[in-house]
């Protein structure tokens, strides 16, 4: 029996403790403090819905890209590095939007209750640009945020229909269209202003229980459809792990590469169709 395996044991062992140290010693160093700083408008956009500027963009997408490479260099060599590579700036732009749809998603949520704290606020004496600030006191989340960020505004001196066009805008929803809506129609011509908005919420409420009940009355065929979809995937996966090479020997050959690329094709379209129609 010979001591190569312990050696190489060893040595695995050394290498991800070293690796362990260098990762510890890299997050209180200025490059742990650098890649905070690249990585900080992906939360930025998820707590607060606001977009990266365009350097910040450029930075994440070279960020991505460099990740991209590595990995496809360490799984499928030099070229499937680059290919992978190439893909950074558009996965990262699936990125922004899925987490700046996440954050709408929120402050849609949030609509009902909004009114209802608008409504509370109006009912209690306090005029329109009074109770956005009021109401934003009481309310978490992504419709807490705006209505203070409209509060700071109003209070800056910016016109209530101008803040209040831009929180409709930003919330591109049709909950918050309402309401702002019927914000400004009482401005215009009068009217009981907190039962209006106390009727929204009970409306916007009622939609959002029959929205949850479709959901989980299509959750199960929703699960089953994602699944049938990976199928194939852990099936490439499994044959690549029991016959190291296969899917490269698939690719090689033009008439199983053209199959495959469309087989993947259909996949993409199946993904889409579902997420279409049961999002």
């Amino acid at each position: 029996m010979t001591f190569t395996p312990l050696l190489a044991a060893g040595a695995g062992v050394a290498g991800v403790l070293g690796a362990w140290e260098l990762l510890a010693a890299a997050e209180v160093s200025a490059v742990g403090a650098r890649l905070a700083r690249v990585l900080e408008p992906l939360g930025r956009i998820r707590r607060e819905g606001r977009e990266p500027s365009r350097p910040e963009r450029r930075r994440l997408g070279l960020l991505a890209a460099g990740c991209l490479l590595g990995a496809g260099w360490l799984l499928a060599g030099p070229l499937g590095g680059f290919a992978a590579a190439v893909t950074g700036p558009v996965l990262l732009l699936v990125v922004l939007r899925a987490r700046a749809a996440r954050y709408r998603d929120e402050l849609a949520s949030g609509a009902a209750v909004a009114a209802r704290a608008l409504a509370d606020a109006v009912g209690a004496g306090h005029s329109v640009r009074g109770a956005v600030g009021e109401a934003a006191h009481g309310i978490a989340g992504a419709a807490g945020r705006e209505l203070t960020l409209a509060a700071r505004e109003l209070a800056l001196g910016a016109e209530t229909a101008t803040v209040l066009d831009r929180v409709r805008r930003r919330a591109n929803s049709p909950a918050w269209d309402t309401i702002v809506t019927a914000i400004l129609l009482q401005r215009e011509a009068g009217g009981d202003l907190p039962a209006l908005l106390r009727d929204l919420a009970a409306a916007l409420e009622a939609a959002d229980r029959a929205d949850r009940d479709a959901r989980t009355a299509t959750a199960q065929a929703r699960f089953t459809a994602r699944l049938v979809l990976g199928l194939p995937l852990a099936a490439a996966a499994l044959a690549e792990l029991g016959s190291p090479g296969f899917l490269a020997s698939l690719l090689a050959d033009p008439l199983s590469a053209s199959l495959t690329t469309l087989a993947v094709l259909l996949q993409l379209a199946s993904l889409a169709a579902i997420h279409r129609i049961a999002p």
